[in-house]
C-alpha cells in the first residue's frame, strides 16, 4: 500500500463544517459569506460538491433544492443554467460553482471538499474536482462517503493536483449504516462501509468519521496502524468535543469550537 499524503494542514485546525454559517444571522451554510466567514475567524473549510445534470460541479449539499432555496427537486436533475437561476434564501445568490467557491478562497484557508456520490459509477465529479485542483494554488484535499469514487480518483488521478503540490483523498464514513438513508445501498455495500479493511483498499489518505460513533475500530486502526489523520464530524456538544479529542486529530464543527 502506498504510503499515505497525510498533509500536516488537514488538521492544522478546526474545520468549520459548510463554512462557518448561521442561518440566524443570514449566513448560509456552503455560501461565499460562510467561506469568508471561516477565512476571517481562523479556519479551514469543509464543503460540499455536486454535479448538474449537465456535468457542472456545485458547492451545494442536499440532493434536493427544497430545503434552502426557491426552487424545488433532485439537484441532480438540473442543468448549470437552471441552478443559476435559483436563489438561496436569506443569501439571494445561487449555489456557487465548485470553481467559484475555490476562486474566492483563492488559498487564504484549507478546504476539505465532500465529493458528493449516488454510488452509481457517475465519476463526472471526480474529474470536474480533479481539473479544478490541476490549478488551485492553496491547500485543498477531497473525501467521499464513496470509496469506488476514492478509488477512481486514484487510478484515473494518480497525480492529483499542481505539480509539486498533491492533494490528499479521504474517506468519510461511519460506524453503521442502519439510518433509513442509506436504505438505498445494499446489504453487501453497508458492510464493506463499515469495514476498515475494505476502506483501506482504495488507499485513503486521510479519514473523516461520524464523532457519534466514537470509539470505533476504523478510526482507531487506520490512525494507529497506517498513519493517517482522522477528523470527526460533526461536531457541536460539549460531550462530542471532548470524544474527538480523545479519538481524532481535528473536528469538523458547528457552532463554537471552544464552546
Amino acid at each position: 500500500m502506498k504510503t499515505a499524503n497525510a498533509q500536516h494542514w488537514l488538521v492544522a485546525r478546526p474545520i468549520a463544517h459548510r463554512g462557518l454559517h448561521d442561518a440566524a444571522k443570514g449566513v448560509i451554510e456552503n455560501t461565499l459569506a460562510a467561506a469568508q466567514a471561516a477565512i476571517a475567524a481562523g479556519f479551514a473549510i469543509e464543503c460540499d460538491a455536486r454535479i448538474s445534470a449537465d456535468g457542472e460541479a456545485f458547492v451545494f449539499h442536499d440532493d434536493a433544492l427544497d430545503r434552502l432555496t426557491d426552487a424545488s427537486g433532485p439537484f441532480a436533475s438540473k442543468i448549470a443554467a437552471e441552478l443559476r437561476k435559483t436563489r438561496i434564501r436569506a443569501d439571494g445568490a445561487p449555489p456557487p460553482t465548485l470553481a467559484e467557491f475555490l476562486a474566492h478562497i483563492a488559498g487564504r484557508t484549507p478546504v476539505i471538499c465532500e465529493l458528493k456520490s449516488r454510488f452509481d459509477f457517475d465519476w463526472r465529479i471526480g474529474d470536474c474536482a480533479a481539473a479544478l485542483a490541476a490549478t488551485y494554488g492553496g491547500p485543498l484535499a477531497f473525501k467521499s462517503f464513496d470509496p469506488r469514487l476514492v478509488a477512481y480518483l486514484r487510478l484515473r488521478w494518480p497525480s492529483l493536483g499542481p505539480p509539486g503540490r498533491p492533494c490528499p483523498i479521504g474517506i468519510v464514513a461511519e460506524g453503521a449504516y442502519d439510518d433509513p438513508y442509506w436504505d438505498f445501498l445494499s446489504c453487501d455495500e453497508k458492510r464493506d462501509l463499515a469495514d476498515w479493511e475494505a476502506l483501506m483498499r482504495c488507499e485513503p489518505d486521510f479519514l473523516s468519521f461520524n464523532v457519534d460513533h466514537l470509539p470505533h475500530a476504523t478510526p482507531f486502526f487506520m490512525k494507529e496502524l497506517h498513519g493517517l489523520p482522522v477528523m470527526a464530524w460533526t461536531v457541536r456538544t460539549p460531550a462530542q468535543r471532548e470524544a474527538a479529542r480523545k479519538w481524532a486529530d481535528q473536528i469538523v464543527f458547528e457552532g463554537d469550537p471552544e464552546g
